[in-house]
């Protein structure tokens, strides 16, 4: 009944707002099934589009619903599903209740349809870890990566494939059993069992699953009865051939305050890091979400975002809802005026900040040595020294860790970007032409 009321109050909105309106902030949204008899649900692609909605088109949306059904007496837009108890006239978030988490098709409402195996995109930094999602989700619990651990920063794109996974499997069969849940979420269902005197409810509510997915593990460190619950769910569901799959900010080893049993088992499949998104993976990762958004931005306003912003993929998405709020309140263009607007936070608009990438490619031009040659491992003398050069120029102009810096030249770790930068200072105390070199390199970045 919702599906097509919603039909025709989309019909209706198309004729009242102009077509970027629409298509912006309307047309992305879903009516939820869960909706009672006098409510409309309206799922929102994001948190953000649906706040927005409530504060600024929610009368709007509401008097043409009216036009069409008195009997609805509220609209509501939200983010992920929520499931109406008519018993309590209460919408329940599904993930904190333990006791309707055995109905299957309801107990996957935060795993988000935008992240999908097709949306993520690829660079030399996640490629590894996506090969090993997809095989994963192609062949749950028949792979030799079981289980599966991807790690790695902030923002990186972890719960993106460790949601793809579950949206490939729901998609493709009926017969898995697939559970998404943050480690956060496992505590806090696991402090109430313990309460409420249902631990073998909790128990085997994720017993029962052909597939575990379980988001930021670093999240049990120190918490002893929680991992001693988890080992135990790890090892049934292990030994019977279920498919597991784990996110972590850092490798299984560097893991502080977990049990070393579970660290040990932990280390049984594959562990794969995801690296910082290089300069082109960035484009890219904003022209799909602009694409996604409707929004139309120019190539060149995509490379400066791209070269301003290179923390996490997750900033980047950021950085075009705020461009599309921007762009809607003020029925403005997208110019780079705007864009320094938006990143004026973290952009200086006369000082931009360098990017690991950018020094790169000016010690490449200098040297006329390829890029992913000097990224790369390539351990030709003067390939090996560009490298150097550049590790040293990248800690002497940025804020970055030596770790950092070190993922950005093929993974490496910080005790070669020491040497490097020892070295480097080393050979400018005898080379008068080096130390000139890299003074005209740094003066082409604008550093100063």
């Amino acid at each position: 009944m919702h599906t097509l009321l919603w039909n025709n109050v989309l019909e209706k909105l198309s004729t009242i707002l102009d077509h970027h309106r629409f298509e912006t902030w309307i047309n992305p949204l879903t009516p939820d099934p869960s909706s009672c008899s006098d409510c409309l649900i309206l799922l929102a692609p994001n948190q953000f589009i649906a706040d927005f909605l409530e504060h600024h088109y929610k009368k709007l949306v509401f008097s043409t619903v009216r036009e069409f059904s008195s009997s609805i007496n509220n609209v509501l837009f939200l983010h992920k599903p929520f499931v109406f108890d008519s018993k309590n006239s209460a919408f329940l978030n599904i993930p904190h209740s333990i006791d309707n988490s055995y109905n299957k098709a309801s107990f996957f409402p935060q795993l988000n349809k935008r992240f999908t195996l097709e949306s993520f995109v690829v660079g030399a930094g996640n490629q590894f870890a996506k090969s090993a999602a997809l095989a994963v989700a192609e062949s749950p619990g028949k792979t030799k990566f079981n289980p599966l651990l991807i790690y790695g920063g902030v923002g990186l794109g972890k719960t993106h494939l460790l949601q793809s996974i579950g949206n490939f499997i729901l998609s493709t069969s009926k017969k898995h059993n697939v559970t998404y849940v943050t480690s956060e979420e496992f505590y806090l269902n696991f402090i109430d069992a313990i309460k409420n005197n249902n631990i073998k409810k909790f128990t085997a509510q994720y017993r029962t699953s052909d597939i575990l997915l379980m988001d930021d593990i670093q999240f049990f460190s120190g918490k002893e009865s929680t991992q001693e619950e988890f080992f135990y769910i790890f090892n049934t569901l292990y030994q019977t051939g279920k498919q597991i799959v784990l996110t972590s900010d850092l490798p299984p080893g560097s893991l502080k305050g977990l049990q070393d049993r579970l660290i040990s088992r932990f280390q049984w499949g594959l562990c794969v890091d995801i690296q910082p998104p290089d300069l082109e993976t960035r484009v890219a990762i904003l022209k799909k979400r602009a694409e996604e958004d409707n929004l139309s931005i120019s190539q060149d306003i995509l490379y400066f975002i791209a070269e301003n912003v290179s923390s996490n993929i997750r900033e980047l998405e950021g950085v075009v809802i705020r461009l599309l709020a921007f762009a809607s309140i003020t029925k403005s263009d997208i110019d780079i005026d705007l864009v320094k607007n938006v990143l004026k936070d973290s952009v200086k608009a006369e000082n931009v900040k360098i990017s690991i990438d950018k020094i790169i490619e000016k010690v490449s031009e200098y040297y006329k040595v390829p890029v992913n040659n000097i990224r790369e491992k390539n351990r030709r003398k003067e390939v090996a020294l560009c490298r150097q050069i550049a590790m040293y120029i990248s800690k002497k102009v940025t804020n970055h860790s030596l770790k950092t810096i070190g993922l950005n030249f093929g993974g490496r770790d910080h005790s070669t970007v020491i040497h490097a930068i020892n070295n480097i200072e080393t050979l400018k105390l005898y080379d008068d032409t080096l130390s000139a070199d890299i003074d005209s390199i740094i003066s082409n970045l604008n550093c100063y």
